[in-house]
Protein backbone atom coordinates (compact mmCIF):
# COMPACT_ATOMS: atom_id res chain seq x y z
CA UNK A 1 0.00 0.00 0.00
CA UNK A 2 1.24 3.49 -0.51
CA UNK A 3 0.98 6.08 2.08
CA UNK A 4 2.20 9.76 2.68
CA UNK A 5 4.00 10.42 5.57
CA UNK A 6 2.15 12.79 7.68
CA UNK A 7 5.62 13.05 9.94
CA UNK A 8 8.90 11.80 10.68
CA UNK A 9 8.96 7.54 11.10
CA UNK A 10 12.23 5.84 12.23
CA UNK A 11 13.60 3.63 8.81
CA UNK A 12 10.80 4.94 6.46
CA UNK A 13 10.69 8.23 5.51
CA UNK A 14 10.56 11.94 6.11
CA UNK A 15 7.50 14.28 6.21
CA UNK A 16 5.59 14.14 2.94
CA UNK A 17 7.27 11.02 1.33
CA UNK A 18 5.58 8.85 -0.56
CA UNK A 19 6.15 5.02 0.57
CA UNK A 20 5.35 2.11 -0.16
CA UNK A 21 4.58 -0.29 3.26
CA UNK A 22 2.91 -3.55 4.05
CA UNK A 23 -0.85 -3.40 3.99
CA UNK A 24 -1.04 -4.48 7.67
CA UNK A 25 1.82 -2.06 8.83
CA UNK A 26 -0.73 1.40 7.54
CA UNK A 27 -3.70 0.02 8.09
CA UNK A 28 -3.05 -1.23 12.14
CA UNK A 29 -0.48 1.49 12.84
CA UNK A 30 0.66 4.45 10.91
CA UNK A 31 -3.39 5.50 9.56
CA UNK A 32 -4.46 5.02 13.16
CA UNK A 33 -1.91 7.01 14.91
CA UNK A 34 -2.56 9.59 11.98
CA UNK A 35 0.95 9.13 10.96
CA UNK A 36 0.44 8.86 7.38
CA UNK A 37 -2.55 8.84 4.78
CA UNK A 38 -3.67 6.59 1.57
CA UNK A 39 -1.92 7.69 -1.30
CA UNK A 40 -4.79 8.75 -3.03
CA UNK A 41 -4.92 12.16 -5.65
CA UNK A 42 -7.44 13.75 -3.40
CA UNK A 43 -4.87 13.29 -0.35
CA UNK A 44 -2.17 14.23 -2.66
CA UNK A 45 -3.86 17.53 -3.51
CA UNK A 46 -4.70 17.94 0.31
CA UNK A 47 -1.71 17.53 1.56
CA UNK A 48 0.33 20.01 -0.81
CA UNK A 49 -2.57 22.57 1.10
CA UNK A 50 -1.56 21.87 4.27
CA UNK A 51 2.16 20.84 4.11
CA UNK A 52 3.67 24.39 5.26
CA UNK A 53 1.37 23.61 8.22
CA UNK A 54 2.11 20.75 8.99
CA UNK A 55 6.03 21.13 8.68
CA UNK A 56 5.46 24.04 11.13
CA UNK A 57 4.13 21.87 13.72
CA UNK A 58 6.99 19.14 12.63
CA UNK A 59 9.56 21.96 13.48
CA UNK A 60 7.41 23.16 16.36
CA UNK A 61 7.69 18.95 18.34
CA UNK A 62 11.23 18.63 16.99
CA UNK A 63 12.22 22.15 19.09
CA UNK A 64 10.18 21.01 22.10
CA UNK A 65 11.72 18.02 22.13
CA UNK A 66 15.39 19.21 21.78
CA UNK A 67 14.72 21.67 24.55
CA UNK A 68 13.54 18.85 26.73
CA UNK A 69 16.82 16.64 26.08
CA UNK A 70 19.19 19.59 26.86
CA UNK A 71 17.21 19.83 30.05
CA UNK A 72 17.37 15.80 30.42
CA UNK A 73 20.60 15.09 29.40
CA UNK A 74 22.84 13.45 32.01
CA UNK A 75 20.61 13.54 34.64
CA UNK A 76 20.95 10.96 37.23
CA UNK A 77 17.91 9.50 38.63
CA UNK A 78 17.66 7.12 41.95
CA UNK A 79 15.01 3.89 41.93
CA UNK A 80 14.89 1.98 45.56
CA UNK A 81 13.80 -1.18 45.36
CA UNK A 82 13.52 -4.57 47.14
CA UNK A 83 16.83 -6.47 46.91
CA UNK A 84 18.61 -9.93 48.08
CA UNK A 85 22.07 -9.69 49.67
CA UNK A 86 23.82 -10.28 46.68
CA UNK A 87 22.15 -6.82 44.86
CA UNK A 88 19.50 -8.84 42.80
CA UNK A 89 16.54 -7.55 43.09
CA UNK A 90 13.43 -9.19 43.88
CA UNK A 91 11.13 -8.33 40.33
CA UNK A 92 12.94 -5.26 38.28
CA UNK A 93 13.01 -2.03 37.32
CA UNK A 94 11.23 -1.30 34.27
CA UNK A 95 11.20 1.64 31.87
CA UNK A 96 7.15 2.37 33.32
CA UNK A 97 9.29 2.93 36.43
CA UNK A 98 11.80 5.25 35.35
CA UNK A 99 9.32 7.33 33.31
CA UNK A 100 7.15 7.39 36.36
CA UNK A 101 10.49 8.77 38.09
CA UNK A 102 11.51 11.20 35.38
CA UNK A 103 7.71 12.43 35.80
CA UNK A 104 8.61 13.34 40.10
CA UNK A 105 11.68 15.60 38.27
CA UNK A 106 9.31 17.26 36.01
CA UNK A 107 9.87 15.93 32.81
CA UNK A 108 7.21 14.19 31.21
CA UNK A 109 8.73 11.32 29.45
CA UNK A 110 6.42 8.32 28.27
CA UNK A 111 7.20 4.95 29.68
CA UNK A 112 7.51 4.21 25.33
CA UNK A 113 10.59 6.66 25.20
CA UNK A 114 12.95 4.88 27.33
CA UNK A 115 14.97 2.55 25.59
CA UNK A 116 16.09 -0.58 27.72
CA UNK A 117 18.55 -2.90 24.74
CA UNK A 118 19.08 -5.11 27.84
CA UNK A 119 15.96 -5.63 29.07
CA UNK A 120 14.33 -4.69 32.66
CA UNK A 121 17.35 -4.09 35.00
CA UNK A 122 17.53 -6.48 37.88
CA UNK A 123 20.55 -6.02 39.72
CA UNK A 124 21.03 -3.12 41.85
CA UNK A 125 23.68 -0.47 40.18
CA UNK A 126 24.06 1.78 37.91
CA UNK A 127 23.42 2.13 34.38
CA UNK A 128 23.35 4.41 31.66
CA UNK A 129 20.22 4.42 29.21
CA UNK A 130 18.84 6.34 26.59
CA UNK A 131 15.72 8.29 26.70
CA UNK A 132 13.85 8.93 23.00
CA UNK A 133 11.95 11.69 22.88
CA UNK A 134 11.87 12.48 19.18
CA UNK A 135 13.08 10.56 15.92
CA UNK A 136 16.04 12.67 15.74
CA UNK A 137 16.18 13.72 19.26
CA UNK A 138 17.74 11.07 21.99
CA UNK A 139 19.34 11.62 25.35
CA UNK A 140 21.44 9.78 27.79
CA UNK A 141 19.90 9.38 31.63
CA UNK A 142 22.02 7.57 34.48
CA UNK A 143 19.70 5.01 36.67
CA UNK A 144 20.71 4.29 39.68
CA UNK A 145 19.23 1.35 41.30
CA UNK A 146 19.33 1.22 45.03
CA UNK A 147 18.56 -1.82 47.24
CA UNK A 148 16.57 -1.71 49.77
CA UNK A 149 17.63 -5.02 52.35
CA UNK A 150 15.16 -5.51 55.32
Amino acid sequence: MQVILLEKVANLGNLGDVVKVKDGFARNFLIPTRRARRATESAMKEFEAKRAELEKVAADKLSAAQAMGEKLNGKSISITQKAGVDGRLFGSVTNADIAEALKKQGFDVPKSAVRMPGGPIKHTGEQTLSVALHTDVSVDVQVVVVGDVD
